[in-house]
């Protein structure tokens, strides 16, 4: 019997192992992505002198900055190739491609030869792989959340695709735990000399590895349906902009909360402690390090939370802290006492943690299948390259101009109310089915009893969650 004629719901068909290798699958990819971007991050003061050295100390730091930021200008490319590629051909294929993709960009990267070997041509190649691991990452988070959030059971999708984020923690807290190491091993000097390679080129054998685990999986249920069904959209672009345009500008607003305090938190935040409060670098990065560490723990938590008393009260919860808190917290961080950094930079994680633990499985709810992967990586890529990806960029030229080193405590009071607004717009997508009515609508097969059960479901749910919080 065939999906499309039996009665039971694509997520019925998924088996635990299957289950288990789709959630080893979605993250490591994601792992790989932001352990790259990390060290990127915390080596950018490093980075600057080694590919800028004609620059002066804060000069140097917006160079390296900008090239971050560059590679995310080319991201909602990437979110438009990949997530037409994902609702056409399947998630599986995006998910193969772009984990290679970056492995191969992070190996040039980790070989480059600095400015003094190759004068001005060494900044326009480390600009060129940053561009390649832009384009990817236009395509992971998209392909990543849809396939998880595909995989995961109903009532489990919280906690099944908070998973996602679990893998870009537990990226970031390797890649602080090696610059901790480096800089506790290595002198300055050695670092600046050929040092600073050694995490670039750690990243490569797991890229490898990550791409045999991803092509040995199967797609997911509910794209298979799809196939099944003869509904898989030819269009999925114009289709997701002309149907599906109010969940794409929520998840705009759901990402931009997300992104810019994923990376003022956990990128920025270690550049401004050694920057501007005078912190060693080993102490930053060890304190980025604690940050990630508590992340991983908060992140299941919040996930299971959210499929518990649903996807709204947690990500309000999480937003209204972040709009009250931010100005607090940064002024006790500024106090220079061990404790006072130790809890404002835990008290910013907290926040982030759960906000991470929940978005994802909310905008991978708003979606239909025909345009899930389309709808979630170009929204995701565009708000990280205007908001997220210059963030760091704008901070540091916001403190230098101002001189006012709360201002990252300002600018998340702004993001808050930005998750506010975003929270109070959504419908309570809990529990939902990812096969929606738009899905079925082509359908030139019969359609099971339990499909149009769930959309009916699916309508329901949608009304009651627009009549309140």
């Amino acid at each position: 019997m065939s999906r499309a004629s039996s009665g039971l719901h694509p997520s019925d068909l998924v088996d635990q192992k299957s289950l288990r290798k789709s959630v080893v699958a979605g993250s490591i990819g994601v792992f790989v992505h932001w352990f790259d971007w990390a060290v990127y991050a915390y080596l950018a003061a490093t980075l600057a002198i080694v590919f800028f050295p004609d620059s002066n100390g804060t000069n140097g730091l917006l160079a390296a900055f900008a090239v971050f930021a560059v590679s995310f200008f080319v991201r909602p490319l990437g979110a438009i190739l990949f997530g037409r590629l994902g609702d056409r051909l399947g998630r599986k294929q995006t998910l193969s491609i772009v984990i290679l993709s970056m492995a191969v960009a992070t190996l040039v990267l980790g070989l480059l030869p600095g400015y003094d070997s190759i004068g001005v041509l060494a900044p326009i190649l480390l600009i060129l792989t940053r561009i390649v691991q832009g384009l990817a990452a236009g395509g992971e988070f998209g392909s990543a959340a849809a396939f998880l959030g595909e995989f995961s059971p109903p009532k489990r999708r919280g906690f099944g695709v908070s998973w996602l984020e679990f893998g870009s923690l537990l990226g970031f807290l390797l890649a602080s735990f090696v610059v901790f190491l480096l800089n506790q091993i290595f002198s300055g000097e050695e670092i600046i000399a050929w040092a600073w390679r050694i995490p670039f080129l750690m990243t490569v054998p797991l890229g490898f590895i990550g791409l045999y685990i991803r092509r040995k999986i199967e797609d997911t249920p509910e794209f298979e349906q799809l196939r099944q069904l003869e509904t898989v959209s030819h269009a999925p672009v114009k289709e997701m902009f002309s149907r599906n345009w109010r969940e794409f500008l929520q998840t705009c607003g759901m990402e931009t909360f997300m992104n810019v305090t994923f990376y003022v938190v956990l990128v920025y935040l270690f550049t401004y402690q050694e920057f501007y409060l005078g912190f060693d670098p080993g102490r930053a990065a060890l304190l980025s390090t604690l940050a990630s560490a508590l992340g991983l723990i908060v992140v299941p938590f919040a996930g299971i939370a959210s499929d518990r008393f649903g996807r709204k009260p947690v990500l309000l919860i999480s937003a209204i802290s972040l709009t009250t808190l931010s100005v607090p917290l940064f002024i006790l961080m500024g106090q220079g006492e061990e404790w006072s950094a130790f809890l404002s930079t835990l008290g910013l994680a907290l926040i982030l943690a759960i906000i991470l633990g929940t978005h994802a499985a909310t905008v991978v709810e708003l979606f239909p299948t025909r345009t899930r992967q389309t709808g979630l990586s170009i929204a995701y890529a565009l708000t990280a390259a205007l908001f997220a990806g210059t963030s760091p960029y704008v901070l540091t030229w916001l403190i230098d101009t101002t001189g006012n080193t709360l201002t990252p405590g300002f600018f998340l009071i702004v993001v808050g109310l930005i998750g506010v607004v975003t929270v109070l717009t959504l419908p309570e997508t809990r529990g939902i089915s990812l096969i929606k009515a738009q899905d079925l609508e082509t359908a030139t097969v019969t359609i099971p009893p339990a499909l149009r059960a769930a959309d009916t479901k699916n309508s329901t749910t949608h009304e009651r969650g627009n009549h309140g919080t």
